[in-house]
């Protein structure tokens, strides 16, 4: 049986090796076996029999677990397998606990420990219960928004929605057996959550041509489930700029992403955020993309990009906090947050699907522009209007927009060097050339093979 995650080889005992079974004990399980070397091959093991009789002992003393110690043999070679079995309760080892990851042993420290610990007594972080807070100090406005929405998504009836906060909270299951307020309520409710859970807000920043390029910036603060639509509200009318177009007399208004897409988008975020890292949401926008940051974490099998998009269970990081978004009609139950991205993307000029980056420490969401804002940005940026590209066919106006960007580029071009780009025969690179001149939009210099297109004098 090869050494993995659950197995262990070790040639003799020693008495730190608890900590490998305590690790097993707080992870998956697992099996370390003491007579085979790191190869997997049996060397055997001394005082086997005294091993059999102590080592169950020793268990059990320092860590307080029961593990099944056998005794087998092996090419006439005697070796020590103990079984442990993963426990519901963390384990500790000396006042230090321990976690088996892949074929690592990691000591629990911090918020992985206080997690871990919560956890294993059945709760969850957002699930904690503050003193001496009363549902009448939660803001009441952020409670009437949440009972206008449940009734409008019809999860909660209207008999439902005219109960006191009181019992509205311990529907909500936001309330523990004595009456506490737990973190959720907290985070959903009050209006500055910031002085129990520091970095509860969205950070927004509008960014010129480079990271170090901050134009200007603003954080949402207050209940979270406020939060989502006060950010929305001013992304598209403060920080992402609309482009102005026009199909005959129609004037129409193109965003680089949808905003339903970015809805979900950042509803994922605040639901599955670890609060525990005081880390604020983030979201940069440049001209022709943006970023969501969030210190969140991706279960196991989410961890790929296609995975995102395919039928999958919900794992709320905060199911307490999901519980509120969802009777709110904001999230749905059933993990459908990314289908409803992806159907908004498709729906909106077939804006690209995000790009999900899920790091260590967090997840990075980059959303690229749909092409329409970008042939739109580009013109505005080439001082080309919609007449100008009008008196061009349809199929050649992406061609006149590549030229121009070359011209932009470069600063001067030639025939040929158009030609790589648009890969369009002599003649038709020709006669969109001529009538490019013709019309100011480019202008030539030299003669014969030194001809080049510049920008107009």
């Amino acid at each position: 049986m090869p050494e993995h995650q659950e197995i262990e080889w070790k040639e003799s005992w020693h008495d730190e090796y608890l900590k490998w079974i305590c690790g097993y004990a707080n992870s998956q399980g697992g099996t370390l076996i003491i007579g085979k070397d790191d190869n997997g091959n049996t060397v055997g093991v001394n005082k086997s029999k005294e091993l059999l009789e102590t080592l169950p002992n020793k268990i059990t003393n320092a860590l307080g677990i029961i593990a099944d110690v056998n005794l087998r043999t092996e090419d006439e070679k005697e070796y020590i397998e103990i079984v442990v079995d993963k426990y519901p309760s963390l384990i500790s080892y000396h006042g230090k606990f321990y976690y088996r990851s892949g074929s690592v042993l990691r000591e629990i420290v911090g918020k992985e420990l206080e997690r871990a610990l919560i956890k294993s007594q059945g709760r969850t972080w957002d699930g904690v219960s503050i003193p001496k807070l009363r549902v009448a100090d939660l803001d009441q406005n952020a409670i009437i928004f949440f009972k206008k929405k449940a009734a409008e998504y019809n999860r909660l009836t209207e008999e439902e929605t005219e109960v006191s906060g009181e019992i509205l909270m311990d529907n909500l299951r936001l309330v523990d057996d004595q009456g506490l307020l737990n973190r959720a309520a907290v985070l959903a409710f009050h209006h500055d959550p910031e002085r129990w859970v520091f970095g509860a807000c969205i950070r927004i920043g509008l960014f010129g041509s480079s990271d170090s390029d901050l134009r200007y910036h603003n954080a949402i603060h207050g209940p979270l489930i406020e939060q989502v639509d006060r950010a929305l509200d001013l992304i598209y009318t403060k920080y992402m700029k609309g482009l102005i177009t026009y199909e005959g007399i129609y004037r129409r208004e193109i965003f680089m992403f949808p905003r339903e897409a970015l809805r979900e988008i950042l509803l994922n975020a605040v639901v599955h955020k670890d609060y525990s890292s005081c880390n604020t949401i983030q979201i940069s926008i440049y001209e022709d993309h943006l970023c969501i940051w969030n210190d969140g974490h991706m279960p196991e099998e989410l961890r790929t990009a296609s995975s995102l998009y395919e039928k999958h269970s919900s794992k709320p990081f905060n199911p307490k906090l999901a519980y509120v978004f969802y009777l709110s009609g904001m999230i749905e139950a059933w993990g459908r947050g990314f289908d409803k991205i992806k159907s908004a993307c498709e729906d909106y000029y077939n804006t690209p699907l995000p790009k999900y980056d899920i790091q260590k420490d967090g997840i990075m969401v980059h959303c690229g522009a749909n092409k329409p804002y970008l042939s739109l940005l580009l013109r505005n940026r080439l001082g080309i209007n919609d007449s100008q590209l009008d008196r061009f066919k349809k199929s050649e106006q992406d061609d006149i927009l590549q030229i121009m960007q070359l011209v932009e580029e470069a600063g001067s071009v030639s025939r040929s060097e158009i030609r790589q780009v648009i890969n369009k025969p002599k003649t038709s690179v020709a006669r969109l050339l001529t009538k490019m001149c013709d019309m100011g939009l480019l202008a030539q210099i030299g003669s014969g093979r030194h001809l080049r297109y510049v920008k107009p004098f």
